[in-house]
């Protein structure tokens, strides 16, 4: 499984590094997800900066793309058609790839026209922008429709990933990887309560 994190300069250290960290959990059965961005290194919205793992392209082939959200995300998704826009590099396929976004990486999917009809999960932020794109805003930390998925809040990017693990790897495995990461004391209630918000958006994912 090949997931990219894309992931542009000002980009939210939480949505990025939280997602991939979780995601890689899944190593030993062929997972990898991997930093996709369009320049050789992006800096963060605080500062830090990192190499990329692939370009941006590579979210072209991938299994799975995630888009995080950052300080620059609306001039991205502002400059969508323009000479030199960075969405134009993206050719997405919701029929053969599963893809995710969060807070304002949300509106990235809305100009690629990747939501349609579909209602949104965003954070408070985005959220009038999401709605100037023509899409409709549920108060909700993760929605979904079949490989398309939102998510509301920095940290809902543990929806994301958890979604992502079972729609490729089922409960069982996914369970398994989310107890790992989940807090020392907390982690059956931890895991329960994670996979309860996802269930209903899963559909017949594998035990």
């Amino acid at each position: 499984m090949r997931i990219a994190i894309v992931t542009f300069d000002g980009f939210n250290e939480i949505d990025s590094f939280v997602a991939l960290g979780m995601l890689n959990r899944l190593s030993a059965q062929g997972w990898k997800a991997e930093i996709a961005s369009p320049a050789a290194k992006v800096t963060s919205m605080n500062g830090v900066t990192i190499q990329a793992q692939q370009p941006l392209e590579f979210a072209n082939q991938a299994d799975v793309v995630l888009f995080g959200s950052g300080i620059y995300t609306r001039a991205i998704a502002d400059s969508f058609g323009k000479k030199g826009s960075l969405l134009d590099r993206l050719q997405l396929d919701p029929v053969r790839q599963t893809i995710g976004a969060q807070c304002s990486g949300v509106l990235l999917m809305a100009r690629l026209g990747l939501l349609a009809d579909q209602p949104a999960a965003t954070d408070l932020t985005t959220r009038p922008w999401v709605r100037e794109a023509g899409v409709r805003v549920e108060d909700s930390p993760f929605l979904a429709r079949g490989a398309i998925a939102t998510a509301g809040g920095c940290l809902a990017s543990q929806y994301l990933a958890a979604w992502v693990m079972v729609r490729g790897a089922g409960w069982a495995a996914a369970g398994r990887a989310l107890h790992y990461v989940a807090p020392v004391g907390e982690k059956d209630a931890y895991v329960k309560r994670l996979l309860d918000v996802i269930r209903p958006f899963v559909g017949d994912a594998a035990d």
